[in-house]
């Protein structure tokens, strides 16, 4: 026992490894390097390099690197260094007086859930590191001794958060500084850091320092503003964008608030008050139109309300309503207007043309939209009609804005009787387009004429097997080639 603690004195205080003495600086970078190097120096004395494959043991028989290991010996190395410590003073100088022992306070929560290391008098916590690489974290290189210190500058900072490592920023107190952390930030090109140091600006710093001096930061302003429209801090996005003097951004933002407004009324009232907004022209007449649907919507949906209540119209009995038509967008209400009140005289606020005139809505989308909702309706004579135009002489002929080729598909959609299809088909000009929708949708008679027109017999010949066997298809494609053979 005697040589055993003639070891432990010699290791304590051999010039390889400092012993604790008084005259050290009290500090906590100190206390922190000696603890490193007590705990790191074990390794010397336990564990034998050559034999990696071996499970190393401590004094006491436990493994090194588990927890209770890890609590035990660093108090008992502790108690020893003070004992050592206490007979060399004794020994050396009897003026200085004996200190209690310091006593080592660990937290296994600590253990798992990590956190910034921090040195206290008598106390330390672990670092963010696992229990088994406890140690090996002790020997990382000086250079990053300072992370334990959080000393750090506004570049080492921001190079930190890039890597993930959580750090404050409280210590960045003046002006001065807090401005070096946001240009390091912007300098260093990662979002969420800009923002991250943004939010801690707008939390310590008076909100027209903080505007003045964005104000010649233009990317770390474009980054507050659009953290402010996803947070919906709508107040202090105002302010900010007075203070800028954007007034057409100031219009917009409050123009947004209607969003949040669910009460139909008061969401018109507030939709009236922003027509006076600072807008430029064309928003001042998008809001204006904006106010007159809704006007509209607020009408139609009271009158249809009362119509499908009482059963007095036979479409609202026959297609009851599914939602209604409050805050729908234009092409909506158009569609509902052409589904329930198409035949309505153009005076009345329901009535289709009314509405197309009203908001000057284009011819092609008001066919687009009056199509899907006769069609669904299977009202062929009011798309028949919707295609039908007479020129002075009084003749008539169809006409389509769309393209007829557009015009047989939302027809196909709807379940079209091949009939209907064929008429449109016919009225397809390219001739390619024509027989691919023909063969496509089974409107036999018009590829028949289509291959006809072409003299194509090899094609007639061909498609005589995509019809019925005796059907009337078949004899009228005998006739053509029996004409084309004679001629």
């Amino acid at each position: 026992m005697s040589r055993a603690r003639a070891d432990e004195e010699e290791y304590w205080h051999s010039s390889k490894f400092r012993a604790f003495t008084f005259d050290d600086e009290d500090d906590e970078l100190s206390q922190l390097k000696e603890s490193k190097r007590a705990v790191n120096s074990l390794r010397d004395i336990v564990d034998d390099d050559d034999d990696d494959d071996l499970e190393r043991v401590s004094w006491s028989g436990e493994p090194v690197g588990s927890i209770s290991w890890s609590i035990k010996e660093t108090a008992s190395s502790s108690t020893s260094s003070l004992e050592g410590r206490d007979s060399s003073l004794q020994k050396g100088s009897s003026s200085y007086a004996a200190f209690p022992k310091q006593v080592s306070s660990y937290s296994l929560s600590s253990l798992f859930k990590g956190g910034v290391p921090h040195i206290q008098y008598g106390q330390m916590a672990l670092s963010d590191t696992g229990v088994k690489n406890y140690a090996p974290e002790l020997r990382r290189p000086k250079a990053e001794y300072k992370d334990y210190s959080s000393d750090w500058s506004p570049k080492d900072t921001v190079r930190r958060m890039q890597r993930g490592k959580v750090c404050s920023l409280e210590r960045f107190r003046s002006l001065r500084d807090k401005l070096m952390l946001l240009d390091e930030a912007v300098a260093g090109h990662d979002g969420n850091v800009i923002t991250a140091v943004l939010i801690f600006l707008k939390r310590t710093l008076r909100r027209e320092i903080l505007f003045r001096e964005l104000e010649v930061r233009q990317v770390a302003l474009c980054h507050l503003i659009h953290f402010l429209k996803e947070t919906g801090e709508q107040k202090f996005l105002l302010d900010l964008l007075r203070f800028l003097d954007r007034t057409e951004e100031v219009a917009l933002s409050q123009y947004r608030e209607h969003l949040n407004i669910q009460d139909v009324e008061k969401r018109r009232e507030f939709l009236k008050g922003c027509i006076g907004l600072p807008f430029s022209a064309e928003d001042t007449s998008h809001i204006q139109d904006h106010y007159t649907l809704l006007e509209r919507q607020i009408i139609i949906e009271a009158n249809d309300r009362h119509l499908e209540t009482a059963g007095q119209s036979e479409i609202f009995r026959k297609y009851p309503r599914k939602a209604s038509i409050l805050n729908m967008p234009l092409v909506t209400t158009l569609f509902y207007s052409c589904f329930y009140h198409y035949t309505e005289a153009e005076g009345t606020f329901s009535s289709p043309t009314n509405l197309k005139k009203t908001f000057k809505i284009p011819d092609k989308q008001y066919v687009l939209t009056a199509l899907a909702a006769r069609a669904k309706l299977r009202a062929w004579d009011d798309v028949d009609a919707l295609f039908t135009t007479k020129n002075w002489l009084g003749y008539t002929k169809k006409k389509a804005p769309i393209g007829f080729h557009r015009v047989v598909e939302i027809l196909q959609r709807n379940n079209a009787p091949v009939q209907v299809l064929q008429e449109y088909v016919r009225l397809v000009e390219d001739v390619e387009t024509r027989l691919n929708l023909a063969t496509k949708y089974k409107c036999h008679d018009v590829a028949i004429e289509t291959y006809r027109d072409l003299k194509d017999r090899i094609q007639l010949t061909a498609y005589k097997c995509k019809v019925e066997r005796g059907s009337a298809d078949e004899e009228k494609i005998n006739s053509i080639l029996n004409n084309l053979v004679r001629n």
